[in-house]
């Protein structure tokens, strides 16, 4: 009988260097994210957190490092590519066409992987209509579907932005603080409802986080941002109680 084949990361940093002036954004960055896993980024604002999802996204280069996804660089690709190779992303505030209903909203999102919306094309033509439709189903916003984007809650908004970046096909999505001015009602509510859809959809998710309930119950593992360098990696349970974490990341997230 053979061994079984170790498992190889979907996405590999090594080394990632970036700098804005005298501040060191990225010191040597080094992270494997694992096929399947839902991986939390944490630490201060500043550390360097945002800066790795732009450069992972290309929206940002590098100065030194690679970064490979599916044992292929992504260095020079431009976010379009990136997004062809299937990353996808969330930003802190929701892209969203806010004169447009949320239902438009997916189905310019599945125009835009096929590549075939024009403003001469007709957006909620049948098969898009249909899509879109069980899209938002999924993230249980079918009620609001006919509703424009600039009339839903926070939470909702979070939802839709993040449903988005979905209809793009990702195998990788990374989402810069999908909880960020939701309401702490909703907060658990929403990651739930965004844990459940990604994992069934075989979705590896990377998340930047402040909320620790939030990281504590949902991440399978932690990383924890300082100046630009990782100074803890490993399961939440094990990453939250670190003392260090606790008194320099965790205590200035509280009081940040």
């Amino acid at each position: 009988m053979s061994a079984t084949a170790p498992l190889r990361p979907l996405l590999s940093a090594r080394s990632l260097r970036l700098a804005f002036g005298g501040v060191k954004a990225a010191d040597g960055i080094d992270l494997d994210v694992m096929p399947g896993e839902f991986l939390a980024i944490i630490g201060p604002n500043g550390a360097g957190k945002t800066t790795f999802i732009n450069m992972t996204t290309g929206y940002l280069r590098p100065q030194g490092g690679s970064i490979d996804y599916e044992g292929r660089s992504l260095l020079g690709l431009r976010p379009r590519a990136i997004v062809r190779r299937g990353i996808g992303r969330s930003f802190q505030l929701p892209q969203l066409f806010t004169e447009h209903t949320v239902l438009e909203n997916a189905a310019l999102a599945i125009a835009a992987r096929a590549g075939l919306w024009s403003p001469l094309t007709p957006l909620l033509r049948p098969g898009w209509r249909a899509e879109a439709e069980a899209l938002l189903d999924r993230f249980g916003l079918g009620a609001v579907a006919g509703a424009r984007a600039d009339a839903l809650n926070e939470g909702a908004r979070k939802l839709a932005d993040i449903a988005m970046a979905v209809a793009l096909n990702p195998r990788l999505l990374l989402m810069d603080e999908p909880t960020s001015g939701v309401a702490a009602s909703e907060k658990m509510g929403v990651v739930e409802t965004l844990v459940r859809v990604l994992r069934q959809a075989g979705v590896t998710a990377v998340f930047v986080e402040h909320d620790m309930d939030v990281v504590a119950r949902f991440a399978d593992r932690v990383a924890v941002w300082s100046q630009g360098r990782i100074v803890a990696l490993g399961p939440p349970q094990q990453v939250l109680a670190d003392p260090v974490v606790r008194r320099e990341v965790i205590g200035i997230e509280a009081h940040a």
